[in-house]
């Protein structure tokens, strides 16, 4: 499994409409490319000096081949979107990771 992070810093003045999109129109928009099974969204928890709130979202693919399909395929749309409603008011950078394994607690807290 693979991991397509994108990391945003987004700022405040127009926090709340970027967070609106990003939950109900490009979440939504990249897992409707099929090129991805799910999706996490994060707050990052650390103080910006530069301001702002930083996101991460986290797409899962099966193969490095599907996420070169949507680089191909639907990024330049997507991002495009994402530029025309919030230019010059968020930085983002992208990062791909490998999944090596995962654990899981067997202890149940409530």
């Amino acid at each position: 499994m693979y991991i397509y992070n994108v990391t945003t810093n987004i700022e405040e003045s127009i926090h709340d409409e970027w967070l609106k999109w990003m939950k109900e129109k490009h979440i939504p928009d990249m897992l409707s490319t099929g090129k991805f099974n799910y999706a996490k969204m994060c707050q990052v928890i650390i103080e910006e000096e530069m301001g702002g709130t930083t996101y991460s979202v986290q797409y899962s693919t099966d193969s490095l081949e599907t996420l070169q399909d949507y680089y191909k395929e639907d990024a330049v749309r997507l991002r495009d979107e994402a530029l025309r409603l919030f230019s010059g008011k968020f930085v983002a950078f992208r990062t791909e990771l490998k999944v090596i394994s995962e654990q899981f607690s067997m202890s149940v807290k409530n």
